[in-house]
């Protein structure tokens, strides 16, 4: 028989086909050579689709470090981009960071706030190291319905079911001030907290903060609604906790629980792993915990 070379390469080209063709048919090898691929760009679009009046004009929610052209290999959520964050999130190969707070130690990320940081310098060569871009998702995430931050505390705190849209108010069955503490304790996986007020009053009416929203809201919260007990993430020391300590000599009965701001507002980055996994299929999104940075002695 004659070499026909059009007849092998004919050959050749229907056993590639049925190969791939067999492929395909094997679960889960379908699915993986179809996943799309996406850039940190087209990541965040995603999310700001979700976000009413956004894109906002004046925003700290930037990109702090890195390409948002880079394609994504996998994303880390978290309240801060500490250090060990960042050294966890290149061991588990994802180099898109997700944090709802300041990367470089101040509001705006001014790495020029103190001149010639030697932290700020070895902090950016370090996500230059291993390639990785941060973006602060902090106004979009308290922008979305419900707020990301809240809804996560909630959930985890296990009050969704007393949570009405739009209110920091909350009305659960009573119970001691005492007791309020150890469960915000267990749910929410915080070693200690600081309470002003006493530890045997009810609590019911509950005024929900987490975070730092300052002493003016926190107090006008509290002068609006009168609740049992304000819980907030941080105050200013000279603000809302010097108010709560003289409106309870006063005759006030609002009690006060402190819970620190990283603490406070982790629960929501937690959350925003369920809420964005959807929206991008494929893509591994993790939450680390970047924790309290404080050791109580």
């Amino acid at each position: 028989m004659k070499n026909n070379p059009g007849r092998r390469a004919f050959i050749t080209n229907t056993l590639k086909a049925s190969a791939a063709a067999a492929l395909l048919n094997i679960p889960g090898i379908a699915m993986a050579l179809q996943q799309k691929k996406y850039t940190i760009k087209e990541v965040m679009d995603l999310i700001l689709k979700e976000v009413p009046g956004a894109p906002f004009k004046t925003t700290v929610d930037t990109l702090k470090s890195g390409d948002e052209q880079q394609t994504v290999t996998g994303i880390v959520t978290t309240m801060f981009a500490t250090v060990q964050v960042i050294e966890q999130a290149a061991k588990l190969k994802a180099n898109f960071i997700i944090a709802h707070e300041p990367t470089f130690y101040n509001h705006q990320d001014d790495v020029n706030y103190v001149a010639n940081n030697r932290v700020v310098q070895q902090k950016q060569a370090l996500l230059k190291k291993y390639n990785i871009t941060v973006w602060r998702f902090h106004d979009y995430w308290h922008s979305v319905e419900p707020d990301g931050i809240g809804y996560g505390v909630l959930k985890k705190a296990g009050w969704l079911q007393y949570y009405k849209p739009g209110q920091r108010m909350l009305q659960i069955p009573p119970l001691t001030l005492e007791k309020l503490v150890a469960h915000l304790e267990q749910t929410l996986a915080i070693k200690h907290v600081r309470v002003i007020g006493d530890l045997s009053q009810t609590c019911a009416r509950i005024a929900l903060i987490p975070g730092a929203a300052g002493g003016q809201m926190q107090i006008s919260l509290v002068e609006k609604e009168q609740p049992d007990v304000l819980i907030v993430g941080e105050v200013h020391e000279w603000e809302t906790a010097e108010y709560i300590r003289d409106a309870r000599q006063l005759g006030g009965k609002t009690a006060l629980i402190v819970l620190g701001h990283s603490v406070s507002e982790e629960p929501g980055m937690d959350w925003l792993v369920d809420w964005l996994k959807p929206k991008i299929p494929g893509v591994p999104v993790t939450h680390i915990v970047s924790g309290d940075p404080f050791t109580w002695v």
